[in-house]
């Protein structure tokens, strides 16, 4: 199984840094030495520091202190018969793309290239599938990086979000959904950590699935460089009311499950009890 994208430290620097917290203004909203709040952000497991900041940065304690300790791991997900996850190194990080398929029809979409492409036409080409779609989440290098061999490979048609234009690809909006045999896809915008990051519903298969690039990890979520406030939102509006089985396919990371985040992410959890 895939390590997960963070870990309770990364959670804690992001949402500090998302809701421009100082450690100064940390320690004493929370009551918590200052020290042992760096130590936690360096990585000391401090479960009573821990509990202490999560209100104020607005965490879910347990959920954090969970993650901390070990305890939080998703049930693995493994691909079944229209799913596949490829991770690739994209200059000493990992990071991943996936093919979504009709069984039946044969026809198949990609969601973004990671760094190499070529494990996604191997397996199209092992499963007699035909590559439709090129579906992009957002536009940062890792995840469109092998995207001109993908393209001139799979023949297939290029979507990427209007808010980050990539050459070679039509714009879309939220709402457009496509056809995939018996399988609908419908883009959802879930911007914050990129200005238009998309995630993709896919629904038809054994279990609906969301691609949902960086916008949420294993129990975390991508960096809300952009708005984190916009971040934290779209998320739960936008992909934590999707069904309790949905598959979240994060673009680092393990897959994971709505309901598997709506119980364990540190960002989410308290918010959607």
């Amino acid at each position: 199984m895939i390590n997960l994208e963070d870990n309770f430290a990364d959670v804690v620097g992001k949402a500090q840094r998302g809701l421009e917290i100082s450690d100064s203004e940390l320690a004493k909203k929370s009551g918590a030495n200052p020290d042992a709040i760096r130590k936690v952000r360096d990585g000391k497991v401090d479960e009573a520091t821990l509990g202490a900041i999560a209100p104020v940065l607005n965490l879910d304690a347990v959920a954090l202190v969970d993650l901390a300790q070990g305890i939080y791991k998703p049930a693995e997900v493994k691909d079944f018969d229209g799913l596949a996850q490829f991770t690739t190194d994209y200059s000493g990080m990992l990071v991943n793309a996936y093919l979504v398929w009709d069984p039946g029809a044969k026809s198949a979409a990609a969601f973004d290239t990671g760094a190499d492409s070529a494990p996604i036409l191997k397996l199209a080409s092992k499963e007699n599938l035909s590559i439709k779609l090129i579906l992009l989440t957002h536009a940062h290098p890792d995840h469109i990086a092998d995207l001109p061999r993908l393209q001139e490979e799979a023949a297939a048609e290029v979507f990427a979000p209007a808010r980050e234009p990539i050459p070679g690809a039509e714009k879309i909006d939220e709402g457009k959904h496509f056809k995939l045999g018996k399988i609908d896809i419908e883009a959802r915008l879930t911007w914050g950590h990129s200005p238009g990051g998309i995630t993709f519903v896919c629904t038809g298969l054994a279990r609906p699935i969301a691609i949902v690039g960086d916008s949420m990890f294993a129990g975390s979520m991508g960096g809300g460089s952009v708005s984190y406030k916009d971040a934290v939102q779209t998320n739960l509006e936008k992909i934590l009311t999707l069904p309790d089985d949905t598959i979240i396919c994060p673009g680092h990371g393990p897959m994971t499950s709505v309901g598997e985040e709506k119980r364990h992410n540190p960002f989410f959890a308290h918010r959607v009890r």
